[in-house]
């Protein structure tokens, strides 16, 4: 089987498919936007989740909506989650009938 491509972080898709075309650095962008320099950088670097207060700004200053960023970041999250859980894990949990318990 073939090499498992990892999931993108949504601070990946912000730099190269909207900031770099735009030629607009993050720090720059951060002032744009009015939030911490350090925060738009941490997301670009992957080292920060994109929050709803971050979805929204991008929304607004991008043209996007704030859903999508959401969006990346929780298909993110799963993804991550799912490379890290331990199979037999999920194996042995048992799946609850609730027909049977109503």
């Amino acid at each position: 089987m073939g090499k498992k491509i990892q999931p993108t972080h949504p601070g990946l898709i912000l730099k190269e498919e909207f900031l770099d075309p735009l030629g607009i650095k993050p720090g720059s962008f951060a002032a744009m936007i009015d939030v911490d320099r350090s925060r738009i950088n941490k997301i670009c670097k992957g080292e920060r989740d994109m929050t709803a207060d971050t979805s929204l700004r991008l929304a607004k200053a991008l043209g996007t909506s704030a859903q999508f960023w959401m969006t990346l970041q929780a298909h993110y999250n799963l993804e991550t989650a799912r490379d890290r859980l331990d199979p037999k894990v999920i194996k042995s949990i048992k799946t609850i009938d609730a027909q049977a318990t109503a």
